[in-house]
């Protein structure tokens, strides 16, 4: 298997960089192929500007999407972007790591996928742009989040005051991995990482070992495919008949329960 890990922290040291090299020890000694993209280390640059996008002519006006649209086509987004774009393609599984700051991502990773998740590649595939949520240029790879909180685990439960972690991170599994195409795997979560001593290091990097040594065969999070049936269109409304009556939210579009038709 060839895995792309992304790292996200601006300090090799930290607890997030020993748990980088325990994943990737792993991947390796279990026979994978590993690539890191070190995006601080990398010194990656995060905002979308003009020089993401060489052949535009200086006096035209830049709108994003369809200059991300015709660059992509022609082979001339940045040699940064095209880097990346070909490790995910090379990639069989994608690991995201990051530390969760402010409820979300780090700016250096979300300009990753700003940038990297071209028009044409991630998005705007197939006919009427149909082909997301369940299939895309990504579908059948794998992928995956390793994130470290300082909150308490309990912090981050159905009735905990930051909100369940499933809510949380929602948007970048099922709005950025899932929509491509990719089979989400559930996270891997450390909580109260600021007062993680050794002894408390030991047992959670035995966790990361077991998840990296059962990626291949861990069952993906279901969500519901936006072309499988459970959804009107063009509304893209679930149907009414799927999911508890009493629910809402982000979880109506996870199939727990194995209702989908």
């Amino acid at each position: 298997m060839k895995v792309l890990l992304v790292f996200a922290h601006p300090e090799s040291r930290s607890l997030s960089g020993a748990l980088r090299d325990v994943a990737t020890r792993e991947l390796e000694a279990q026979g994978h192929e590993v690539r890191v993209s070190d995006l601080y280390a990398d010194g990656w640059k995060s905002e979308v500007d003009r020089a993401d996008f060489p052949s535009l002519e200086p006096d035209a006006r830049l709108i994003p999407v369809a200059a991300s649209k015709k660059s992509f086509e022609a082979n001339t987004l940045a040699a940064d972007v095209q880097a990346e774009i070909e490790k995910l393609l090379w990639a069989d599984t994608l690991i995201l790591q990051f530390p969760l700051w402010w409820f979300a991502m780090p700016a250096i990773l979300k300009g990753w996928v700003d940038r990297v998740f071209a028009y044409g590649f991630a998005y705007g595939v197939g006919e009427h742009r149909g082909d997301r949520y369940g299939e895309g240029t990504l579908v059948g790879k794998r992928a995956m989040l390793i994130v470290t909180a300082g909150g308490w685990e309990e912090h981050y439960t159905p009735r905990g005051i930051n909100g369940p972690i499933d809510d949380l991170l929602f948007p970048i599994n099922h709005g950025i991995l899932y929509y491509p195409g990719y089979d989400v795997l559930p996270p891997f979560v450390v909580y109260k990482v600021d007062r993680l001593d050794e002894t408390g290091f030991q047992p959670v990097a035995e966790q990361l070992r077991e998840r990296m040594r059962t990626l291949p065969t861990t069952t993906p999070i279901p969500y519901r495919r936006q072309n499988g049936g459970d959804y009107l269109i063009p509304s893209m409304n679930l149907r009414p008949e799927l999911g508890d009556p009493g629910a809402n939210g982000f979880a109506l579009h996870s199939n727990q329960a194995g209702d989908a038709s």
